[in-house]
């Protein structure tokens, strides 16, 4: 009885720590979008990016010390680019913390479902079939990448759920990884026939925020809130899914229908980013452990974290990728690999010591 006390005081000592980390962490992600909205092949002041920027959204006129070409650089390319890039960072994030707890693995992801494989499988038809630059829309190329990834997740939960029906996760896993190795066999094989879009369907695998503009950015933040929010209400089923199919049975979950929905709610994420961007990895792999060292295993403070240091990374990475070897671009999928690559080796290795 005499530890309680010293318990409570511990705990309520620890709540300032706690908020000081959350609050580093916005400041460290506020700070890498000035960087990559300052930064680049052009270098443009903090006060002429906070000039052009209040002109912007004020309605008033920008400064005429200020280049018009500065101006159209900033608006037009930087700031959507740089929104994009921390929006598809915090929802590759968010989607990576919920299928690890979902399918208790700490290498799991939305790529081991094949929801990226079906992705690019999409964007690919409609590139080589031409319609990307028609007049049927002007999000075709992405709501086809969309539309196949998501495809390709419900195909593993429906084939999963039909041969166990207890609905493990070593077999969503064991699917998902084979539906993905034929989905890259597809993408491997149109590449090879039809080679004069070999250039274009390998770019689009590597992944990249170039030509991203505020339709693009409109899109990713509405599709991306709703998404995130969505999983941060589940956040109490992922903390007791996390331990277990045995132990969350026995506090009444419905797992079967929680992870359905999860698993759902994650391609999505997962789908948005791709179709937008490319294939992008290991940022759903790496984020989540580094927010769990942080912050602990809550998932109430888990997913937004996520989305947080998430789109800082993404942000950084974008941001080296333009200015490494600039004008020539890199691919951002490059730099998050180069990251992330030596990450799931650690990881790995971790687990089996």
């Amino acid at each position: 009885m005499k530890h309680f006390p010293l318990m409570k005081l511990r705990r309520k000592a620890s709540r300032p720590v706690h908020s000081l980390k959350i609050s580093a962490a916005i400041l460290v992600g506020l700070a890498a979008l000035t960087a990559g909205i300052c930064i680049g092949s052009v270098n443009i002041a903090l006060s002429d990016t906070l000039s052009i920027l209040f002109a912007k959204l004020s309605g008033g006129a920008v400064k005429d010390s200020i280049d018009a070409s500065l101006v159209s650089i900033l608006w037009e390319i930087r700031i959507p680019r740089a929104l994009c890039a921390f929006l598809v960072g915090g929802a590759l994030a968010v989607s990576g913390a919920a299928i690890q707890s979902i399918l208790q693995n700490p290498l799991a992801s939305s790529y081991t479902l094949g929801v990226s494989s079906g992705a690019c499988l999409g964007a690919a038809l409609v590139i080589l079939f031409g319609a990307g630059s028609a007049s049927v829309g002007f999000f075709l190329l992405p709501a086809a990448g969309f539309a196949c990834g998501l495809g390709t997740v419900l195909l593993v939960i429906v084939i999963a759920s039909k041969l166990d029906s207890g609905f493990q996760n070593h077999t969503i896993i064991l699917f998902g990884m084979i539906l993905s190795l034929f989905v890259n066999a597809a993408m491997t094989m149109l590449s090879a026939l039809n080679k004069s879009h070999m250039q274009r369907l390998v770019l689009w695998q590597m992944g990249t925020f170039s030509g991203r503009r505020f339709s693009h950015a409109a899109v990713i933040f509405a599709c991306v809130l709703a998404g995130t929010v969505l999983i941060t209400l589940f956040h109490r089923e992922l903390d007791i899914l996390s331990f277990g199919d045995e132990e969350a049975a026995a506090v009444g979950v419905d797992q079967r229908k929680i992870k359905i929905v999860l698993l759902i709610l994650s391609s999505f994420l997962t789908g948005v980013s791709v179709c937008f961007t490319g294939i992008i990895g290991f940022v759903d792999l790496t984020i989540p452990h580094i927010v769990r060292k942080i912050y602990g295993s809550a998932h109430k403070t888990v997913i937004p974290m996520s989305f947080v240091l998430g789109g800082t990374f993404m942000t950084l990475c974008d941001l080296l990728a333009r200015t490494l070897m600039a004008p020539q671009e890199i691919p951002v999928g490059a730099i998050t690999a180069f990251a992330g690559a030596p990450f799931f080796l650690w990881v790995y290795y971790k687990g089996r010591v």
